[in-house]
């Protein structure tokens, strides 16, 4: 079985991109809820999705060290201005899919209770986002080693 064959050869990226996700889940999760709700009204209580931009941009920049230092450590080094500059943008798009999850519970659906905006953008958004955070920086952003590696920061 091919894909049981390639889970098997990278479960050790995955078992470390699983744990760099936990603490930046706990880092976004956090944010968001003092935002949001810190002492029942938090600074941006109004504003949901600003309160989500803000909380995934402190997770991601945590993120982006983590698994370039450790969870990645081992693949193709290249410029640093590269590879911050995909990670984001293919955060930015894993950021999308948990604020479409919002957006379309809280707005569209009009369930706006603290549960629902977690569930919604922490908990499906988050699966979501994070299958394809995973898949995209193996592809794009901490490549495979090849003899034409740029080498720098």
């Amino acid at each position: 079985m091919p894909f049981l064959d390639l889970i098997q050869r990278i479960k050790h990226e995955i078992a470390k991109f699983g744990a760099v996700g936990l603490a930046a889940y706990v880092i976004d999760v956090g944010i968001f809820n003092f935002l949001r709700f810190h002492d029942g009204q938090g600074p941006l209580f109004d504003k949901p999705l600003t309160a989500k931009v803000i909380s995934a941009s402190v997770a991601t920049t945590f993120a982006y060290f983590a698994n370039r230092h450790w969870t990645f450590s081992h693949r193709q080094k290249t410029t640093f201005k590269r590879e911050y500059a995909l990670f984001f943008l293919l955060n930015a798009i894993g950021m999308g899919i948990s604020l479409l999850c919002l957006w379309l519970t809280h707005y569209v659906l009009n369930f706006t209770s603290p549960l629902a905006d977690n569930l919604s953008a922490n908990g499906v958004g988050l699966i979501l986002g994070t299958v394809f955070r995973f898949w995209s920086y193996r592809k794009w952003v901490f490549l495979e080693h090849s003899d034409h590696a740029i080498v720098g920061d």
